[in-house]
């Protein structure tokens, strides 16, 4: 059994995961130890700046010690750190780096968009029993980028990472309260053509299941199932019709911020940008039903994700 801390800095959250994994005649098995999620907002004007500010990298590097001690508390034997799509894009992402190393001892990892579908695909597929004898796909909605992975029981298919992102298209579109037409038909220009760049590396028409990870996802899916509180347990591995997962997306985008924050399942570093995941799941949902012919009628929510497949890949 080896104890592994994995860390997730993504657009809109960083994450931390310190889990026992034990390997037995080719089973694997993974123990949370600890579970957390900050909401830092690294990618604040990235899209606009090309910059990480001094503000978000402030917020990441204070998340980033607390880390640090509660992988010192826990003895983790190895670490991995991986930051996603704000420190791709981001210029001065040197200094991002040198801050991590400083404060956990480890060297970040600023990993591609094919490097962040397969741990994505690792982890969603570690946990979900979707996969046999099936093609199915992936769908990681971030903050800055979405990632499109098809794969099997062998593993990934094919994977392709677009710049849409829930943190991304507010930021850029949806400046009112709620957002208006014209700002969400402008935001589904930059969604259709992003969905069409992943269709050119990834045959989305194949798919016979898909699974949506990450936190705009399993928020719609806790507005879907109606949660009084946020629950894991109940969100993961969730199916629900398509229509069900658009519906309660339109109501997210269709809310007033305000009522957004009132929702009792909703976290507050999400309330300013679910409007934007949720018109990103509700056109993926809908595009992948039409190219495949209406094959698709359900998607299946998962509270695991890249996260776990970082954990996974160092156990």
């Amino acid at each position: 059994m080896t104890r592994v801390a994995a860390i997730d800095c993504g657009t809109n959250s960083i994450r931390l995961l310190i889990a026992d994994i034990e390997r037995t005649a080719g089973t694997t098995t993974v123990t949370d130890v600890v579970r957390e999620m900050r909401v830092v907002r690294l990618g604040e004007g990235v899209d606009a700046t090309g910059e990480l500010s001094a503000a978000a990298l402030e917020r990441t590097f204070a998340a980033t010690e607390d880390y640090a001690a509660l992988i010192a508390q826990h003895g983790a034997a190895v670490v991995r750190f991986v930051a996603t799509s704000a420190s791709r894009d981001a210029r001065n992402r040197d200094d991002f780096v040198a801050g991590i190393r400083a404060r956990l001892g480890v060297e970040p990892e600023v990993i591609t968009g094919v490097e962040e579908a397969a741990l994505s695909f690792a982890g969603a597929s570690s946990v979900l029993p979707v996969l046999a004898g099936q093609e199915v796909l992936v769908v990681d909605l971030g903050g800055g980028s979405t990632e499109f992975v098809l794969g099997n029981a062998q593993g990934v298919i094919a994977a392709k990472s677009v710049d849409i992102g829930c943190v991304r298209l507010t930021e850029r579109h949806l400046r009112s309260d709620p957002p208006t037409q014209e700002q969400r038909a402008a935001a589904l220009v930059d969604i259709d053509a992003a969905i069409d760049r992943a269709g050119q590396d990834v045959p989305l028409g194949r798919a016979t299941a898909v699974v949506g990870v990450a936190g705009s996802v399993t928020t719609i899916a806790a507005h879907a199932l109606g949660l009084g509180v946020y629950s894991p347990a109940a969100i993961h591995g969730a199916e629900l019709p398509l229509a069900t997962f658009q519906a309660a997306a339109t109501d997210l985008t269709d809310l007033a911020r305000e009522q957004r924050a009132e929702l009792p399942f909703m976290h507050p570093g999400r309330v300013d940008v679910i409007g934007a995941g949720g018109l990103v799941w509700s056109r993926i949902l809908e595009r992948v039903a039409e190219l495949t012919g209406g094959r698709i009628t359900t998607a299946v929510a998962s509270e695991h994700d890249i996260l776990d497949g970082i954990a996974l890949s160092v156990g």
